[in-house]
């Protein structure tokens, strides 16, 4: 005689049935982590000012292209780094290199075009030799020049340009690596969209910003399903900025060992076939 309770089988089917569904559970990823900006915490009001943008200034390391022009190029060559540089520079960018976007190409201008930095905040400019450009926007950059040309150009126009505006992104997100920006301002949005935007496994409420500006670092968070996060003062991105996407815990299933991975799916089949003999008993 069976000592067995009634109805045995179906409880033991219901019971790994519902680890099963509790062990796969762990590993979904809910709609809700999958939205930016979700319409109950975001606001649709008239049109706001922008308070938070900011004016790229030129730090220590920086890498700055500065060209001076004129009606007579015989004239102005003198203040513009050696020709052969530029053919070199033209050569690369033929071949495929450069660009804007994440992990484009192996173009480095700054090597061939550039004026450096120094520590303390001078670059040496042909002719004019050192000049302060520390804690400069680049329109008082081109200021500088083209007074210090005026004695030797009468119509001399200048335009200046970092060749190190290079934001880096790590993590969840579809192209992780650097990203060189061709304009002056960047916006985190415009960033992460030109890394392919979040992965479905990224942590949209826990986006770290790693800054180093004026000899520190600086750190800050952001989360993406609040709409505050348009008018923090980094919400604009600097040179050299890095941006990390972190996970959410349903990617831990994805990367576990093999074993708990196989244990996982294993209960889940497991679970499935005894519900089959049930019913067919």
């Amino acid at each position: 005689m069976s000592h067995l309770p009634p109805g045995f089988p179906f409880q033991r089917t219901t019971h790994l049935s519902w680890l099963a569904l509790c062990l796969l559970c762990g590993a979904c990823v809910h709609h809700k982590e999958l939205v930016t900006f979700p319409q109950e915490t975001t606001t649709f009001a008239s049109p706001e000012a922008i308070i938070n943008g900011i004016q790229l200034r030129v730090q220590p390391d920086d890498v700055l292209r500065i060209t001076v022009h004129s009606f007579d190029p015989i004239a102005s060559a003198p203040f513009n780094i050696d020709g052969v540089a530029g053919q070199n520079q033209n050569q690369i960018m033929n071949q495929g290199g450069g660009g804007q976007g994440a992990g484009q190409g192996n173009y480095t201008p700054e090597l061939f075009m550039g004026y450096l930095v120094a520590p303390d905040g001078y670059i040496n400019f042909p002719v004019l030799g050192r000049l302060k450009v520390d804690s400069l926007t680049l329109s008082e950059v081109e200021y500088l020049v083209s007074e210090g040309v005026k004695p030797y150009l009468k119509d001399g126009v200048v335009n200046a340009r970092f060749l190190n505006f290079k934001i880096t992104v790590l993590g969840e997100v579809n192209s992780p690596g650097y990203i060189r920006i061709s304009s002056q301002r960047v916006s985190m949005l415009e960033v992460l969209g030109l890394a392919g935007d979040f992965t479905p496994y990224a942590n949209r409420t826990n986006v770290l910003l790693i800054r180093e500006q004026d000899g520190q670092r600086v750190y800050q968070r952001f989360n993406f399903q609040d709409e505050a996060v348009v008018t923090s003062p980094y919400f604009y991105l600097q040179q050299n900025d890095v941006i990390y996407v972190e996970p959410i815990k349903a990617k831990v299933a994805t990367v576990q060992d093999p074993f708990a991975r196989g244990l996982t799916y294993g209960t889940a089949l497991l679970s499935v076939v005894t519900l089959i003999i049930a019913i067919l008993n």
